[in-house]
């Protein structure tokens, strides 16, 4: 589209670079309508694999590729940075801010796949000690506590201090995300990092799964719930404390109360949030101007074509909807974008409606360990090294770029039949650099300058500083060019 939209040509506008506004704009790739993305983040998130970014086994990059790189090919479609703070139903116009700078932007077809975030169920203080695991700023600030713990742990120790309390990893919620953290975390410890401490056994160090339900994976079965709970146990010395509520959080730990109304202290320096998600706030928005009903975890009921009721020419789709039990996972969302993105060609060429939106569940899959794996597909079973390669397969498959697959590929070699980790970078920056901007007033926007602010410096100022710049690269290629550099002085 070259930058800006077409005249006369019908505008669709995606919400959200997520696995539905990304399927949902490559759907439309040969559609006559021009199409605008509009994400929070300027890449698209392959989720599933956040974990590990956190512990250390892929880069940040290989999992979320730039979406102006991803869809640079599709001539029809625009890319634009900033969150979406409303949506006009009747004007067909939504607002869209990034570092307090506000963008209005008109549509003819709306597809809003904005996707969810963690829920603290009420408790967002927990936030500043439990990070979750829903963006690449969560799995940094994780890779730096998680990697820091063990070195302060290692200082600890060596001044003779006890450092139990530094060495236990507590993981809230025993779905999906929070069973592979915990096998990785676990994996680290008792593998990676077993040679390189001396004054700490990091194989001693304790990792906690918790979960208030009765059983790991709920979504797999209680086959497949039983069997991964002996392999987290068993294999690779987890803890898993099922029918247990966390109902605080502090810097130094949790307190956890269990279902006899018993409560339980657990002194942890490091804390991983994977217990519940929350659907975008633009449902409420939604919901105000449609009087759709939302659910307790901000979902929005919608029509079985996936429309808001009484404005066709919207489309929700993903973790924001509520309609026949459909589970939060990428399958919904990318069905549900190439649903919308098929319906919106179809009115364009007069053609009538499909059938309403039928999801076709392809199952669900969970690594626990290093070629232990839980699949679940249709009425089929599969645990170990089958469901393992079953899991490697799928995920390559969807990692968007080759370029992706080929370094992922590699780091899993290393990761899995090696003991490395070729991410082990931490950094300050990420473990206190969200805490930071949450206290600083207008967040990160509170750090730039306001477009009044944009002018530039005072010209003449400018010109002494480049004077200054020009005088001192002139002495910087005489001393290169007359040898002078490392002579005696004269």
């Amino acid at each position: 589209m070259d930058g800006e939209a077409k005249a006369g040509r019908h505008q669709v506008v995606v919400i959200g670079s997520g696995f539905g506004g990304l399927f949902a704009t490559k759907a439309l790739k040969n559609a006559d309508v021009d199409v605008t993305v509009i994400g929070r983040t300027g890449h698209h998130l392959f989720q599933p694999l956040l974990y590990q970014v956190a512990t250390g086994i892929l880069s940040e990059g290989e999992i979320a590729p730039s979406t102006r790189e991803v869809l640079a090919r599709q001539r029809n479609a625009r890319v634009l940075l900033g969150e979406v703070t409303d949506i006009d139903l009747a004007a067909r116009t939504l607002t869209s801010k990034v570092l307090g700078r506000a963008t209005v932007t008109p549509y003819d077809s709306l597809i809003v796949a904005a996707g969810s975030g963690q829920s603290y169920f009420g408790n967002d203080e927990f936030a500043e000690f439990a990070p979750g695991m829903k963006s690449i700023d969560d799995a940094l600030e994780l890779r730096g506590r998680i990697f820091g713990a063990f070195e302060l742990a290692e200082l600890g120790a060596s001044r003779g201090e006890d450092v139990d309390a530094l060495l236990t990893f507590v993981v809230v919620g025993a779905g999906p995300t929070g069973v592979e953290m915990a096998g990785q975390i676990a994996e680290l410890a008792r593998r990676t990092l077993k040679r390189d401490f001396d004054a700490i056994n990091t194989r001693h160090a304790r990792v906690v799964l918790i979960d208030a339900a009765g059983q790991v994976l709920p979504p797999f079965g209680a086959e497949l719930g039983a069997k991964t709970k002996v392999q987290l146990e068993r294999k690779l010395g987890v803890e898993v404390l099922l029918g247990a509520m966390v109902t605080d959080v502090t810097e130094r730990g949790l307190v956890v109360q269990y279902k006899d109304g018993r409560t339980d202290w657990i002194a942890a320096g490091t804390k991983i949030w994977a217990a519940g998600v929350q659907a975008s706030s633009l449902t409420k928005t939604l919901s105000e101007q449609t009087g759709a009903p939302v659910d307790r975890a901000g979902r929005i009921r919608v029509n079985p074509d996936l429309t808001l009721p009484g404005y066709p020419e919207v489309f929700v789709v993903g973790d924001m909807i509520d309609l026949d039990h459909l589970p939060g996972v990428a399958q919904v969302a990318i069905q549900g974008g190439k649903y919308a993105a098929k319906e919106i060609e179809r009115r364009l060429a007069g053609k009538p409606p499909q059938k309403p939106f039928h999801y076709f569940d392809k199952g669900d899959l969970a690594t626990i360990s290093r070629f232990q794996a839980v699949a679940r597909i249709g009425k089929l079973r599969l645990t170990g090294f089958v469901a393992w390669w079953l899991w490697l397969g799928v995920h390559l498959v969807y990692l968007t770029g080759f370029k992706n697959r080929f370094t992922a590929l590699g780091h899993w070699a290393v990761s899995f039949i090696g003991r490395g980790r070729s991410e082990r970078t931490a950094t300050e920056q990420q473990i206190f650099g969200r805490q930071a901007l949450t206290r600083l007033e207008g967040g990160a926007a509170g750090l730039v300058s306001n477009v009044d602010g944009l002018a530039g410096p005072d010209p003449a100022i400018a010109a002494r500083r480049r004077a200054e710049l020009e005088e001192h690269a002139l002495a910087e290629i005489r001393l290169t060019d007359s040898g002078e550099r490392g002579q005696p002085g004269r």
